[in-house]
């Protein structure tokens, strides 16, 4: 991939964005508005995957992102608010935001730092031995919980597959209408999550 210019948007602005962002079933509803938001550097180890796979073709292609970052002087680990990437042979900007993890105590009395978007970047980082810099959202509403428990075991539990088998327990969702508590990051970003179809065209 080729990116031909990179905005730079700072920690303030993310926050503002961030506390826009609405539920994907419930639009009137701003799920971070009252939230505790801040960047964090916090080791991979310390936090919960809710996933129980890695797909390596995406774990590359994150790879190629951040050499491609490296080339116009961004950290992919440390971006200290976030980016707007234009890249070369897409008509719409990308937005690019740190991992955003969130605070979920469960019914255990367990706290758990649940990576809620970016999991093949903070699997990455726990590969090369870096410490991430991560959105981290505390005081989210106990009715909203992220859609799904963390895995059992950590990122020890975790597979790096070459693909997903039909019938392939992905995630253990907390609720059968699990879609009612997705976060639409579309509703305060710009094509969030972009980067993984730069690579099908």
């Amino acid at each position: 991939m080729k990116i031909t210019h990179v905005e730079r948007f700072t920690e303030e602005q993310l926050v503002e964005r961030l506390r826009t962002v609405t539920m994907l079933k419930a639009p009137e509803v701003k799920i971070y508005d009252r939230a505790f938001i801040s960047l964090e550097k916090i080791s991979a180890v310390h936090l919960s995957p809710p996933q129980n796979y890695i797909l390596k073709s995406e774990l590359t292609k994150v790879r190629t992102l951040k050499w491609a970052l490296e080339e116009h002087g961004v950290d992919l680990f440390v971006l200290d608010g976030f980016l707007r990437l234009t890249v070369e042979g897409f008509d719409e900007p990308v937005d690019l935001l740190p991992p955003v993890v969130e605070e979920s105590i469960e019914r255990d009395g367990s706290v758990h730092l649940i990576v809620n978007d970016g999991m093949h970047r903070v699997y990455m980082a726990l590969r090369e031995w870096i410490i991430p810099q991560v959105v981290l959202i505390r005081g989210i509403p106990k009715g909203l919980p992220y859609y799904a428990f963390p895995v059992p075991g950590g990122w020890d539990k975790v597979e790096e597959r070459d693909d997903l088998p039909p019938g392939y327990l992905k995630k253990w969702h907390r609720i059968a209408n699990y879609h009612a508590l997705y976060r639409n990051f579309n509703s305060a970003f710009t094509n969030v999550g972009g980067p993984r179809e730069f690579f099908k065209k």
